[in-house]
């Protein structure tokens, strides 16, 4: 008989439970996980928990293993780090990352777990899903070697590519938020900071991951001539106006979406998603990327936590979920 499982209902917006959940029994392809942490990605979650998600986006923004739909009761989430406890011989024991929502124990198939490389902390896997968005960002922009590049936006994602960045030779980075708090993140990530207002202009390249429009518009306004933002935020049901009437075409500007549902074209053929995840959760051997994890809280928290993320009443980039030992 399986153990006894509980996850996370997004019951109505703005207000979230706790559900016993009854699992079926693993089939031949299949494993029983048992979470040790998941994460919780306070852009994209937070703006689930508030109902933000505008219905044409509905299909969109499934997540893997998301039961019900939007707006609510949905069981929502993608950032969990566990312990196969049943399954092949080769995967008992053996810690995986799974796009699932935030459950005590569940039941996957194989082809939906990464085992987690042993030089990387399980504490730290849950940011796998983050910096595969990086990754697949990162695809999208193309860098060069010497580009000037500007990541407007601090959070979670925005860190993330800047950590990724701060990697390559010979580029001038500059990670931008209005918050100066996110100067001590800049800082344990080996990157430069500035306020929008002293940030550098005359960028090869931007990253936009602010979810704001005065974000976008600076980012527009650091560009030099033929320069690219690549725009990451996702701005649920929320209108942005920009300024297209101003420098956007004498300065030949280029805007582009970028998005972790498609692996990148730039991708060397023949790379998937697994793969890509593969590669994030080997770069998070680097214990720089713990600056992104900003607080824990137990698992029987959550249904009080959440408003208080969404809020913003605890600032957070990556707010990891600990669950309990076996009994």
């Amino acid at each position: 008989m399986n153990p006894a499982a509980r996850a996370f209902w997004l019951s109505s917006p703005g207000h979230g439970e706790l559900r016993d959940v009854t699992l079926p029994e693993p089939g031949e392809d299949e494993v029983l996980v048992r979470a040790l942490y998941s994460g919780v990605s306070r852009g994209t979650e937070t703006l689930v928990f508030r109902g933000g998600v505008p219905e044409s986006q509905h299909d969109v923004m499934r997540a893997p293993f998301q039961e019900g739909d939007f707006p609510a009761p949905v069981k929502y989430g993608y950032l969990s780090v566990g312990v196969v406890e049943r399954g092949p011989d080769e995967l008992i024991g053996r810690t995986v990352f799974c796009l699932h929502p935030h459950q005590s124990r569940y039941v996957v198939p194989v082809s939906a777990v990464t085992v987690v490389p042993d030089r990387v902390p399980a504490a730290r896997a849950v940011l796998a899903g983050t910096v595969e968005t990086a990754v697949n960002a990162l695809w999208d922009a193309a860098p060069q070697i010497g580009d000037r590049i500007s990541v407007v936006g601090g959070g979670m994602i925005g860190c993330s590519v800047a950590a990724l960045l701060a990697r390559f030779p010979g580029i001038r980075l500059q990670l931008v938020d209005a918050d100066p708090a996110r100067a001590e993140t800049a800082k344990a990530l080996g990157v430069d900071f500035a306020t929008p207002a002293d940030a550098t202009g005359e960028r090869d390249l931007v990253i936009h991951a602010s979810a704001t429009e005065p974000g976008l518009t600076r980012a527009l306004e650091l560009l030099a001539p033929e320069g690219t933002v690549v725009e990451l935020s996702w701005y649920g049901d929320r209108r942005v106006t920009l300024p297209l009437g101003e420098a956007f075409h004498s300065r030949r500007l280029t805007l582009r979406a970028s998005q972790v549902g498609t692996v990148s074209p730039a991708a060397r053929p023949g790379r998937g998603y697994a793969e890509r995840m593969a590669l994030a959760l080997d770069l998070l051997a680097d214990p720089a990327l713990d600056a992104l994890i900003t607080g824990e809280s137990g698992f029987e928290e959550l249904p009080a936590l959440m408003p208080r993320l969404t809020s913003g009443e605890i600032p957070a980039l990556c707010h990891r979920i600990r669950y309990p030992d076996p009994a």
